[in-house]
């Protein structure tokens, strides 16, 4: 099984003012004459971490994070104003400006793989291949199937803890109830939902329980940029019109792409890649059978790194590997 190539530093960050609210944090790392490759992170609000330029072999490949609107190390924190799916891709292709670069190879999980693929559909011609986990359609059945009633019933225990801010007459529509809290003045009220709403999501990211990743979700910067942009997204149906990542997949024609997805997501339910594979022609759909939905998971990690590889083969000008 593969694991994950030695951590590295980045041999050049910056900050990138998209408007005259956000700047984004951005930064290269690996072989700059390397094969461009552009992490997208989750969420929307995660943010990236220095674990996610480990999935790429630093020899071949120029890596390239950013900290999307409001999340990670990009100012204002957790700021929703001019804060949509249109502008974040947008932004994408400001970086690509800004770098340099021609085309590039996008890598995006969860939200991360919603992102890079409504920028796939809208500028084809600059993306040479996507590498996809955890497919996430934002469609309105999967946004209630982990905030009303899917999940609820996989983990009740948890489901319990993620209740417990909200009350009882509130409880129909958890959404609209979380985003009045994520976004009113009350302080107390605002951080307590924000660690509910992320502890939520870090418990059910993995089909074992993961110390590391609650650990992570449960980190208060984290928790409030998390759960107030998820939240703002999720009201707002992602800025996206119904299905629309489907509708429009005709436009990756040509695109190759490898989908990475564990049979047990209980985030972004496996119904979400199979969809997207069926009628995206140029894809591969790879199901990791012992894992759920987070990037970290062994059997994810090594599917993901595979990818990689398979990428750097296609447009690395290497030679193909020896069976």
């Amino acid at each position: 099984m593969l694991i994950p190539y030695p951590d590295i530093k980045p041999f050049k960050s910056q900050m990138l003012a998209v408007d005259n609210t956000h700047e984004l944090y951005i930064e290269e790392s690996g072989n700059p004459d390397g094969l461009p490759v552009l992490f997208v992170h989750g969420g929307p609000g995660a943010g990236c971490s220095k674990q996610d330029r480990c999935f790429f072999d630093p020899e071949k490949y120029h890596i390239i994070l950013f900290d999307q609107r409001g999340a990670g190390r990009s100012k204002p924190h957790a700021d929703l104003i001019d804060n949509t799916t249109q502008l974040l891709v947008t932004d994408i292709e400001k970086i690509r400006e800004q770098l340099g670069i021609e085309q590039w190879v996008l890598f995006g999980g969860s939200w991360g793989s919603t992102l890079s693929l409504v920028y796939a559909e809208t500028y084809p011609q600059r993306v040479l291949g996507l590498i996809l986990r955890g497919i996430f359609l934002c469609r309105r059945q999967d946004i209630h199937w982990f905030y009303q009633h899917g999940a609820s019933l996989v983990f009740p225990d948890y489901w319990e803890d993620f209740l417990h801010p909200i009350p009882v007459a509130e409880q129909d529509n958890l959404l609209q109830a979380y985003y009045q809290r994520l976004t009113g003045s009350n302080e107390l009220a605002k951080m307590a939902c924000a660690k509910a709403w992320s502890l939520w999501e870090g418990h059910c990211a993995t089909l074992r329980p993961n110390h590391d990743v609650v650990e992570t979700f449960s980190d208060p910067h984290l928790a409030l940029s998390l759960a107030r942009i998820e939240a703002h997204y999720f009201m707002n149906d992602a800025f996206l019109t119904d299905n629309q990542i489907l509708a429009n997949a005709g436009k990756l024609e040509g695109i190759p792409g490898i989908i990475v997805h564990g049979r047990y997501d209980m985030i972004c339910p496996l119904d979400n890649a199979f969809a997207l594979h069926q009628i995206w022609h140029d894809s591969e759909l790879h199901i990791v059978r012992d894992a759920g939905h987070a990037s970290r998971e062994p059997s994810i990690v090594d599917a993901l790194i595979r990818a990689t590889r398979t990428m750097a083969r296609r447009f690395g000008g290497e030679p193909p590997e020896q069976a």
